[in-house]
């Protein structure tokens, strides 16, 4: 990580169509999912609106062929990651920008009944993380008893 910047993307919101799941020339699985999160804000009389916002999230590996298999259309999802923008330019060389969260995180939330499981098959347990792009932490220690300070 660069000193003094971060680039970290946190949201909890709802699947908007099942993952679509592809594989890499090199068999690396991608899923592809939208997500949509809500927000409240006064419209121009004043009036508090509802609006929706839609998040492009890709994971990679296990945690997408966790995704292909466990999250579906509806489902309550939290997601963490970084953001990156991509940028192409089509046959009518008109350019194209599109965001992304590139998930390291993604956990189911909320119980079967209120996403909608229709099935009795066995979710495992609700978070898939990959470990590639998960940097390990050191432990955190406890402060030092005020009778320990040198000072």
């Amino acid at each position: 990580m660069s000193r003094g910047t971060v680039n970290k993307a946190i949201i909890v919101g709802r699947v908007g169509k099942d993952p679509e799941v592809r594989y890499t020339p090199g068999g690396t699985s991608v899923a592809n999912i939208s997500v949509a999160t809500n927000y409240r804000a006064k419209d121009a009389d004043g009036n508090w609106a509802d609006n929706t916002e839609w998040h492009n999230v890709v994971v990679f590996g296990q945690l997408a062929d966790f995704a292909g298999n466990y999250v579906k259309k509806g489902r309550l999802i939290y997601v963490e990651g970084r953001l990156q923008t991509r940028n192409w330019e089509d046959q009518n060389s008109v350019k194209h920008y599109r965001t992304e969260i590139i998930a390291n995180t993604l956990q189911l939330l909320g119980s079967r009944q209120e996403n909608g499981a229709e099935t009795t098959e066995e979710v495992p347990p609700a978070t898939a993380e990959t470990k590639t792009d998960k940097v390990e932490e050191p432990p955190v220690e406890a402060p030092p008893d005020e009778d320990d300070l040198p000072f």
